[in-house]
């Protein structure tokens, strides 16, 4: 009753039960788990302090991740953005923060929750719960949010690829983007469509997104991608939210983007092969973290 494989037939069943995107999705996990609605909110309130737990450890004190190729990008943000006037500010300079926070406790071995993948783990929790401090916006909702977030991030997987193997970082940063900026759409009170428009809007901006990680590891470029796919986010729920509305509909931006990310070379697509990767400092950190030629 509650399957889905596409954002139109998202809110078509939103709209057909007059529900809600996020009790679509509860009740399809509801099916899908043979679980409570209570448990499963329960659970996604679990990650929703898992996220909370890991921005609060990014900004605690400085954490080098193993290779010692970054650490407390976090940090350094927060201390410029509560000191100093950034030239962003609000939401998005917190989003900013919070974002490098997590994704460098990722590259530290740090506990995160992987929405939807490792490398792409900071941005949806950085735009969410920034957005919700700003706006006062209590655990519950926030939790619902992030059911909205779960089935916008179920259609791209079905119909195109969270894999930066596959897809290359369009399908890992540029999902999670697109995953915060629809459920920052819905707590702003936006529609079934805007939300779709949100979507629509930041995968559009983010289309080619290569990945090309420095010694096959998730820190450089990962880190600060992290950080730009949270400001992504707020920029596209705002356009959507204005009225501003994508051209291309949602669906086929979600298949050009499989399309798109298949046809990157395998150098850009995870293997470290191609991009900054293979830069002149790229290969010498890899030499020096890995020991290798």
């Amino acid at each position: 009753m509650y399957e889905f494989n596409t954002i139109k037939e998202l809110m078509e069943i939103s709209d057909k039960n007059n529900i809600s995107i996020a009790e679509v999705v509860m009740r399809k996990e509801m099916e899908f788990s043979e679980k409570s609605i209570e448990v499963i909110k329960e659970k996604m309130k679990l990650n929703l302090t898992i996220m909370k737990e890991a921005i609060k450890d990014g900004l605690a004190k400085e954490i080098k991740s193993v290779s010692g190729l970054t650490g407390g990008e976090g940090i350094t943000f927060e201390k410029y953005r509560t000191s100093k006037e950034s030239l962003t500010g609000g939401i998005v300079a917190k989003s900013i923060s919070y974002s490098l926070s997590v994704s460098g406790i990722n590259a530290a071995m740090g506990r995160i929750v992987a929405v939807p993948t490792a490398g792409s783990c900071g941005i949806l929790p950085g735009a969410l719960i920034a957005f919700g401090e700003e706006r006062e916006i209590d655990d519950d909702k926030l939790t619902e949010a992030l059911f909205i977030a779960a089935g916008i991030g179920l259609v791209i997987a079905k119909q195109a690829s969270v894999s930066g193997a596959i897809g290359g970082c369009q399908a890992e940063c540029g999902s999670a983007s697109a995953m915060a900026a629809g459920a920052i759409t819905y707590l702003c009170g936006g529609t079934n469509n805007q939300i779709a428009n949100a979507v629509a809007i930041n995968l559009k901006c983010i289309l080619g997104l290569v990945c090309d990680p420095v010694a096959g590891l998730v820190e450089v470029p990962c880190i600060k991608r992290n950080g730009m796919g949270a400001v992504n986010a707020v920029a596209a729920a705002d356009m959507a939210l204005a009225g501003i509305e994508s051209v291309i509909p949602v669906d086929e931006v979600i298949k050009a983007m499989d399309k798109v990310g298949r046809a990157l070379p395998e150098s850009l697509r995870e293997t470290s092969l191609g991009g900054l990767a293979v830069t002149p400092t790229g290969c010498r950190l890899k030499r020096q973290v890995l020991g290798t030629e």
